[in-house]
């Protein structure tokens, strides 16, 4: 799996993990993704690469996968699935890939020198559905997750002492644009209270409008205050 890394341009302290949507790669999510805002500091740079410079930023590219719904043999996608509306519908063709996905998400984790308490899982729509469910199939905590617009594959399937064992001490943050076309934000409302139901710190923003994406500067200025909160 390639990875389009952000080196920290001081001494580094943490590392995130973030993983695009599907049918997009990690070079042009993590443009786009560092061409967002803050509110603050006024008339200095204010993405989150500028504001967390201590921070190495490895953005993984999904593999190419068959779509079997647009019966497309090769899209980017960290699993397939039929339908995002709906996704626990046709779940056998979400299970090979989200778990070869896991796989390899875990393994740039092992690579990296620093503990997990010091990274971060993060992502996107389909890429936080495979962060998230790369996070529960670890058994280990790490410092935080926030994902935006997504959704909990497998969400029936979750086993309460197996997340609350490992998931005690990981705070998590989640946005969701009311407006995006995408994801329904009654799938993120799902991953909301399936969440809470055995976590302690799920932090949740609705967002009027932003779409299928971060809604600025505000959405920004919340992920600005999850990470200095976490770090």
């Amino acid at each position: 799996m390639s990875s389009t890394v952000f080196l920290p341009r001081e001494k580094h302290s943490h590392t995130i993990i973030c993983l695009h949507g599907r049918d997009s790669d990690a070079t042009q999510f993590a443009n786009e993704f560092f061409e967002s805002e803050a509110s603050q500091p006024e008339g200095q740079p204010r993405t989150l690469l500028d504001l967390f410079p201590t921070v190495k930023w490895v953005f993984p590219t999904a593999p190419l996968l068959r779509a079997e719904r647009f019966n497309v043999e090769n899209m980017s996608q960290w699993f397939d699935i039929w339908s995002v509306e709906d996704p626990q519908e046709r779940l056998e063709l979400q299970e090979g890939g989200l778990q070869n996905s896991i796989t390899q998400i875990l393994t740039i984790v092992r690579e990296e020198a620093l503990p997990r308490n010091k990274i971060f899982l993060a992502g996107i729509s389909q890429g936080f559905a495979t962060a998230i469910s790369a996070f529960l199939a670890s058994g280990i905590p790490f410092a935080g997750l926030f994902g935006l617009c997504s959704w909990l594959p497998f969400a029936d399937r979750v086993e309460n002492a197996h997340i609350e064992l490992l998931a005690r001490n990981t705070p998590v943050f989640l946005g969701h644009s009311s407006d995006g076309s995408v994801v329904p934000i009654q799938n993120g409302r799902i991953l909301r209270d399936t969440l809470r139901t055995h976590m302690q710190t799920v932090e949740w923003k609705e967002y009027k409008d932003g779409g299928h994406w971060i809604n600025e500067p505000q959405g920004v200025d919340d992920i600005v205050k999850f990470l200095k909160a976490n770090m």
